[in-house]
């Protein structure tokens, strides 16, 4: 799926905006409490000039003060009234952009722990990113103030032509008449801003991939003294990005300038021939109080049409972040569990524990079929049969299957076709969480938070003691190292781990999946990265870690995996020989090449450092 299309030729869509807006009314009291205000403020607001004209009518046209005493004290209560609204208002709309970004966030972050393995395969992390981030903050900030801006804006513009058409209906004619122009205008104009923002957009969550990559790569550019290169491929797609934007901008900027002159046009128009009604006809016919109302009315009168330009201009510019929050927020799991199953097992936020079975540990693949495209076929017909507490050992070169027989297993995919039993039973009949919890993966390079040892640990299970993880740590071997750095268990590790060797990070998740206490285990090439010196206690980590667990090791290192029950050795997704260590090297075929090969390729290494 490509997640950065191109949406510049499409209308906007009415049902993303329905699915936003319905998140700002999840709030009704703050929605009601910011129409209230916004009523009132608009009320008060269109008074105010009526109290104006009746001033100039009574105090200064005719000289009658009889009523000034109460005249000010409404003026003043009127005020007061104005600035409470006022507080009010911005009041209420920061708490629903408070509370909008929160939902908004909070939604998408719950779709991503529902999504499987496959997504994040396939979806740049800076996409994701920018979803959660930028667009999601700009969307709360322009629904926040943005819907009620306009429909007070709109009301105030209905209720200034109503009044005018009851002073003078030949001069409101006026300013109806400039109203099909403007919307003319502004629909021309839609276009293009919406056009220009979609890929400005599309700009910025490739800048924002380009950054996550050059810090996650930032060893990597520096170590292959690419900082040059890498430099200049981020100039010119923060380059892109600056010109898609200024263009947008530069139709934005447009848009309301022209809007003004209109504007201005009509108010010298109706200044114009209301100064000639009062000329020819005299103040009979139009008071200075009411060509003050006109005056004073037009202006005012396209002051909200400029108000909902800006707005629908926002709007324009946030159709596109609507657009992927709401892809994101929407996006259905390409793997999940039936209603049946959720009834049963529950979800992945709300688990049913109590409907939870043990799991015993035996596995087999049934005529299993899968292919990542429908042009690539990478098992077919696949059969293995594990029974509970056999170490299973896969080996094989790049492409032969190895991870994808595992990637099965953990249900980051689903066959294409047949079926994984554990226990006897297809996986697809409980939850995806169930199997989760009972599984434990350790990988080549694990990923350990920013925080420190006692808590990377206690993620395996989060209701561990302090006792339980020191417990785990030392029956990995972990407590080792552990003990002599500066706090012990407290000790900060630094981002992902960077101050802890690969040995130690890896000695950290083996204690976190024995923490966990998984019946299947699944090591992907876990001892692979590891240095010779590492490799003696991680492979006792590791006969510790296997004991009485089902489990499957994906194996670089031969030497890692010849006491495993059983070894299988892959070739194009097939079972090319199977047996025992000692039994496949008798075979003297794929495996004894192998084995042989790497045998001599580690003992020329050890001489050459001689």
């Amino acid at each position: 799926m490509n997640y950065e299309e191109d949406y510049t030729v499409e209308k906007v869509n009415l049902g993303t905006w329905k699915k936003i807006i319905k998140t700002v009314f999840d709030d009704k009291k703050s929605v009601f409490l910011l129409f209230l205000f916004a009523v009132i403020m608009g009320f008060i607001d269109m008074t105010m000039t009526l109290f104006n004209a009746y001033a100039i009518d009574n105090f200064f046209e005719k000289g009658n003060y009889e009523t000034v005493t109460p005249f000010i004290i409404l003026y003043v209560l009127a005020a007061i009234i104005m600035g409470f609204s006022v507080w009010g208002f911005i009041y209420q709309a920061g708490k629903i952009e408070v509370k909008t970004n929160y939902k908004l966030r909070k939604e998408a972050f719950e779709t991503i722990q529902r999504l499987p393995f496959s997504y994040f395969d396939k979806t740049p992390q800076g996409w994701i990113m920018a979803r959660m981030t930028s667009d999601s903050r700009k969307l709360a900030n322009i629904i926040s103030w943005g819907v009620v801006d306009f429909l007070w804006s709109f009301a105030i513009m209905l209720a200034i032509l109503i009044i005018l058409y009851i002073y003078s209906w030949q001069l409101a004619l006026i300013i109806t008449a400039s109203i099909p122009v403007m919307i003319v205008l502004a629909y021309y104009f839609r276009k293009k801003i919406l056009a220009g923002y979609r890929v400005s957009r599309k700009k910025n969550s490739i800048v924002t991939a380009a950054f996550n990559e050059a810090f996650m790569g930032a060893k990597t550019t520096k170590s292959l003294a690419i900082e040059a290169e890498s430099y200049y491929e981020f100039e010119q797609k923060t380059s892109d990005l600056r010109r898609s934007t200024t263009k947008a901008i530069l139709w934005s900027s447009i848009f309301s300038p022209i809007m003004l002159l209109i504007s201005y046009i009509v108010l010298g128009v109706v200044m114009y021939q209301g100064s000639k009604v009062i000329i020819t006809a005299g103040v009979a016919a139009l008071s200075v109080g009411t060509f003050y109302i006109f005056i004073d009315y037009t202006t005012r009168f396209f002051d909200p049409v400029m108000q909902i330009s800006r707005i629908l201009a926002q709007f324009q510019q946030a159709q596109a972040s609507a657009e992927r929050i709401v892809q994101l927020i929407e996006e259905n799991p390409a793997i999940y569990d039936t209603e049946q199953v959720s009834e049963e097992y529950g979800d992945l936020l709300h688990p049913k524990y109590e409907n939870w079975e043990e799991l015993e540990g035996s596995v087999e693949f049934k005529d299993v079929t899968f292919s990542y495209n429908e042009n690539e076929i990478i098992l077919e017909n696949f059969k293995l049969k594990v029974e509970k507490g056999m170490s299973v050992a896969l080996v094989g070169h790049t492409g032969s299957g190895k991870t994808t027989i595992v990637n099965l297993l953990s249900r980051f995919y689903e066959p294409t076709s047949g079926e994984i039993l554990i226990d006897g039973k297809d996986y697809r009949t409980r939850s995806i969480h169930w199997l989760h919890k009972r599984l434990g993966y350790v990988l080549q390079t694990p990923h350990l938070f920013t925080t420190n040892i006692m808590e990377n640990i206690r993620y395996g299970r989060l209701e561990a003691t302090d006792e339980e993880v020191i417990k785990a740590a030392k029956a990995i071997g972990a407590d080792k190292f552990i003990s002599k750095m500066p706090n012990g268990y407290y000790s900060d590790i630094g981002e992902g781990g960077n101050k802890l060797s690969i040995g130690e990070k890896q000695l950290i998740s083996f204690a976190r999946a024995i923490l966990a206490d998984p019946k299947i285990l699944i090591l992907d090439e876990a001892t692979s990265s590891i240095d010779s010196e590492a490799e003696q206690v991680i492979q006792e980590a590791t006969h510790t870690l296997l004991k009485g667990r089902t489990s499957f090791i994906v194996a670089h290192r031969l030497s890692t995996i010849v006491d495993s029950d059983l070894i299988i050795l892959l070739s194009e997704g097939k079972i090319v020989e199977m047996g025992k260590h000692k039994e496949l090297l008798k075979l003297k075929g794929g495996y004894y090449e192998l084995y042989r090969n790497q045998f001599l390729e580690e003992r020329s290494k050890v001489m050459s450092e001689f």
